[in-house]
């Protein structure tokens, strides 16, 4: 099984840009289930019932949220009907929806955990405890399970990622929109990457407009974040899993552009 996992999708730029590369991967034969970070979806903030069910539309088998997960007022009434749309599992008890999922796919069932870090961001639960708690439940779980670690602090999903090897598929960063070359298998042999990077305009301040930033850096005022357009780009990697076990055989780094179609692959 081909598992693509795509970085942070962000507004319009980045939904199309999901929708174009993910039908070409799959025409190749490189992507058979797709799990993308899609809290930047909505115009750079946030995600709709509408938007998510374009996502599913463009080739999604579940979306992941993070810190902007109730941005949109609409969402917590869509996240208790839509199983496939998580939010991190270590909010606080009684949030809408779920940060679990298992899908059914032609490969077998499919787990996927959300889980939000604390280090520079708001407070939550401890996500490494939750990822105990959901892991002991075996009833839930898929024999492949992923992990997305919406965390700023590199420090927290590395230590994730080390703390799951060996009892998940891949663990796989997101939430600052660079993409890291770090990833590998890790000694017990689960997928692991520190970063996916973003799915949006790539010629842009992490996916928003470069002009409407940087005013905002240089005169310390607010100012609205547009969704840059230029060079859009689809960024994360491609997980080998034997659908058998469960267990990852490789996994490669990729960047892939609309405008040229070319793809850059890690090791």
């Amino acid at each position: 099984m081909k598992l693509l996992l795509a970085g942070d999708i962000v507004g319009d730029t980045g939904r199309r840009a999901f929708a174009k590369i993910v039908a070409r991967l799959k025409e190749r034969g490189e992507a058979d289930v797709v799990i993308a970070n899609a809290e930047n979806a909505a115009g750079g903030k946030g995600l709709t019932g509408p938007l998510a069910q374009e996502l599913f539309k463009a080739g999604a088998d579940a979306l992941t949220l993070g810190d902007h997960a109730w941005d949109r007022k609409e969402l917590p009434n869509y996240l208790e009907t839509e199983p496939r749309v998580l939010r991190p599992a270590n909010f606080p008890p009684g949030c809408p929806g779920r940060g679990l999922a298992t899908l059914d796919t032609d490969w077998g069932k499919v787990t996927v955990i959300n889980l939000i870090g604390r280090t520079f961001m708001r407070p939550n639960d401890c996500p490494f405890r939750v990822a105990e708690d959901l892991l002991k439940n075996s009833a839930l779980l898929g024999k492949t399970i992923v992990v997305d670690m919406h965390a700023e602090a590199s420090s927290e999903k590395v230590v994730l990622g080390r703390l799951l090897d060996g009892r998940v598929t891949c663990v796989f960063g997101t939430h600052t929109h660079v993409q890291t070359s770090d990833e590998r298998l890790l000694p017990r042999g689960a997928a692991y990457i520190t970063d996916l990077g973003m799915t949006g305009a790539r010629d842009s301040a992490l996916g928003r407009d470069l002009d409407s930033v940087a005013f905002m850096i240089r005169t310390s005022r607010p100012s609205p974040f547009k969704v840059a357009t230029g060079d859009p780009v689809l960024e994360g990697v491609i997980v080998d899993v034997d659908a058998r076990t469960g267990k990852a055989r490789g996994i490669r780094r990729l960047r892939e552009s609309v405008k040229n179609e070319s793809m850059v692959l890690g090791p």
